[in-house]
């Protein structure tokens, strides 16, 4: 598994409507996009953002970057962000299921 992660900081004025822009995007992704499996907005103090987002792949994760919701988002949100950082990793835990099933465990 893909997973990113996004810490955004934000223009103090406009928290509250990045988080409506935000939600909408992380509901999008995971209910349109097949290789999205988690997609996780977690808040904190002074106007900061954390992103935990899980998919197949790396490609599926490309394909999220091209994604109409995402584009629109993006293009939205783009001046109410002071600071973004991303990450990128491969889960090594816990295994998807279906691997799992393949290793007879």
């Amino acid at each position: 598994m893909f997973v990113v992660t996004v810490e955004f900081v934000l223009v103090p004025e406009h928290v509250q409507r990045f988080l409506v822009e935000m939600n909408a995007n992380a509901e999008a992704s995971v209910r349109l996009e097949t290789g999205c499996h988690q997609f996780d907005v977690c808040t904190g103090a002074s106007g900061t953002v954390f992103l935990y987002e899980v998919y197949d792949s790396e490609a599926a994760f490309q394909l999220h970057l091209k994604s109409p919701h995402f584009l629109s988002f993006n293009e939205t949100t783009l001046p109410w962000v002071a600071d973004k950082k991303v990450a990128t990793y491969q889960r090594s835990y816990p295994v998807p299921q279906r691997r799992h099933m393949e290793l007879g465990a």
